[in-house]
């Protein structure tokens, strides 16, 4: 298309009919009383003698009456079977214009759901609590490309549908999630063919049904977020190409969508349509999911920023944290975690708020969104290989501007897959760059956005990582030690089921207060490699100069877990011993040492002195 045209939108709505109130009221007599017939020449019954009045009149009044918007049509013609009475109205009035306006919408209405509603491949049960993913061979193309996506295996007892009864005395954990986010798909209607579909939910779901852990959470009422809230974050025209149905968008002035970078909606492959080749767009669903999940962030974040809840977890989808100011891209079509953090600090004047992003793709939409913002620190860990991997943004140099300056940390790992990253290297950029900078922040909250696509069993193009579940368990429960336990964890990206499931479960298990599951014993006692030793001493190089406090951790680097542990207790022990030279008793004659200082305090002399020269003074 031509540059400054407004997009194309696939499929749109059919034109409406118009008629006058003198046509409708000159139909009106002649349907009430044709229906009056339709209904007396049925099988005869009690029941339907003395209900012929009311049928005629309802029947009259659904052909009729104008007052209903277009969402609540389609909410009833997608999960509501139509009438019996309208359905004979329609053959016996088929001339009537009136009838022909019902029936093309009803058409119109029931190809949209054939097409929405068409099933994927049929679920396999199995007798294991485990979701394995399909077998066959994956093809390593580039992310845009990828066939990965596995079947999903649910149990009986794991339907999304199924009402749960939530003990709320004492539940402290908030859980957010609603069925809406599974009608996001595409309209291929095949899942192999779309790495993010809503088997993802559905086998998280399950899982925690299985567990029982989500009988032990509070979940919240979702609601789809508000155009305003969006806004807050994303362009007006943005907001509203994704954010309302065929019928609102065709109302609106096509002229405000000419300063988007979308000029039109692609064919897919598959025959389905979409943003790109990677974001497939569903017209009629699309819009509801993605304020949905965004609506169960932002209101998860107010319950726990508030203390209504003491942490919780988003299960959402579509993810956001790709998608920018005004652009979808990444599966992303608006950025939930980004709307919940201006949310906070807007509307609850919520100060500090700390977004650590350990999603494998970089969050090129939530550094973009706040790159000049100093109340929203954003920290990244993600996998880079010097801008080769999608997205391509989050270089360590990538500090944020202007008031924001210092408050954009990338810990972009390099060096592809030789060998891939694991527990060992996550940990260690956790002790010597995340938590250092978060404490030294002292965020009021702490949001993350958790991706868990780093897991083992994602290949080349969707991760290549081997991050266990009990890592995501170990990083979650030392966020928890920040802002007074105040964590939100929502679901960003990760496509293989079994390790989401795993994942999932493992943090949801510390956010409940049970013991986070212990790393492997390979995993504590194996140094990170080579490529993550020189990324995190770029990283610590970049971020010195705004944390100071980072450079006491770079000689912990090249540590194992369990070295680090040591070092750590070494340190403590000198510092418990320095706090003793003081006798109490004495104190009156002595000149009491002073308070050690905070590390937002500190002189850079004693910051640029390693803590490994203090063990040395004994």
């Amino acid at each position: 298309m031509l540059q400054g045209t407004p997009p194309t939108f696939l499929p749109q709505a059919p034109p409406a009919h118009h008629y006058d109130a003198k046509h409708a009221m000159d139909h009106h007599n002649l349907m009430k009383q044709q229906l009056r017939n339709t209904v007396l020449s049925r099988t005869p019954s009690k029941n339907h003698v003395e209900n012929v009045a009311e049928e005629t009149e309802a029947a009259v009044a659904q052909a009729i009456a104008p007052d209903k918007t277009p969402e609540e049509e389609e909410e009833e013609a997608l999960h509501e079977e139509e009438p019996e009475v309208i359905d004979l109205t329609e053959r016996k009035m088929g001339e009537s214009l009136l009838a022909r306006q019902q029936r093309d919408r009803t058409m119109f209405l029931k190809q949209q759901r054939e097409i929405i509603t068409t099933k994927p491949p049929p679920l396999h049960s199995t007798t294991c609590s485990a979701f394995s993913p399909r077998s066959g061979n994956h093809i390593a193309r580039p992310l845009s490309r990828t066939l990965s996506s596995p079947l999903v295996t649910l149990s009986p007892q794991g339907s999304p549908q199924e009402p749960v009864n939530i003990n709320k005395q004492g539940a402290t954990t908030g859980f957010a999630y609603d069925n809406l986010m599974l009608k996001h798909q595409c309209v291929c209607g095949d899942n192999s063919h779309h790495p993010e579909h809503g088997g993802r939910l559905q086998s998280i779901w399950s899982r925690l049904n299985e567990t029982g852990l989500i009988h032990r959470c509070h979940r919240l009422r979702p609601r789809k977020a508000t155009l305003e809230e969006i806004q807050s974050c994303h362009s007006e025209a943005h907001t509203l190409l994704f954010g309302t149905n065929p019928w609102n968008r065709s109302r609106l002035d096509m002229s405000k969508f000419a300063e988007l970078p979308i000029k039109s909606f692609v064919r897919l492959h598959c025959g389905g349509v979409g943003v790109d080749l990677d974001t497939t767009w569903n017209d009629m669903h699309t819009s509801s999911a993605a304020r949905m999940a965004a609506g169960c962030v932002v209101d998860l974040a107010f319950k726990v920023a508030t203390g209504e809840l003491r942490n919780g977890f988003a299960l959402v989808r579509p993810p956001g944290h790709h998608a920018e100011r005004q652009q979808a891209m990444g599966f992303c079509f608006f950025n939930s975690i980004a709307i919940a953090a201006r949310q906070l600090h807007e509307k609850l004047s919520i100060e500090k708020i700390l977004i650590l992003d350990w999603d494998v793709h970089h969050g090129n939409g939530t550094q973009s969104m706040f790159y000049e913002d100093r109340n929203i620190l954003y920290i990244s860990m993600h996998r880079y290989d010097d801008g080769s991997f999608f997205p391509g943004t989050g270089a360590p140099t990538e500090v944020g501007e202007g008031d924001g300056y210092g408050f954009n940390v990338n810990i972009a790992f390099s060096g592809g897959l030789s060998p891939p990253m694991g527990d060992a290297e996550y940990m260690a950029a956790f002790r010597t760059v995340v938590m250092p900078i978060a404490k030294d922040f002292d965020p009021e909250i702490v949001l993350v956005s958790a991706g868990f696509d780093a897991a083992e069993g994602h290949p080349s193009p969707l991760g290549g990582y081997k991050v266990s579940a009990n890592c995501f368990a170990q990083m979650t429960k030392q966020l928890m030690t920040l802002a007074r336990g105040k964590v939100v964890l929502a679901l960003e990206g990760g496509y293989n089921l079994t390790s989401i499931c795993d994942a999932t479960e493992a943090c949801m298990r510390v956010l409940t207060s049970d013991e986070a599951p212990p790393i492997s014993e390979k995993e504590l006692t194996r140094p990170p490699c080579q490529n993550a030793v020189d990324t995190l001493q770029n990283v610590i190089a970049v971020q010195s100069i705004h944390w100071p406090v980072v450079r006491r951790h770079s000689g912990m680097i090249a540590l194992s877990v369990l070295e680090a542990q040591g070092r750590e207790e070494e340190q403590e022990t000198v510092s418990a011993m320095a706090s003793l030279k003081v006798d109490p008793q004495n104190q009156s004659s002595q000149s009491p040492e002073p308070p050690p200082k905070s590390p937002a305090n500190e002189t850079p002399n004693d910051e640029e002195e390693p803590m490994e020269e203090d063990t040395e003074v004994k």
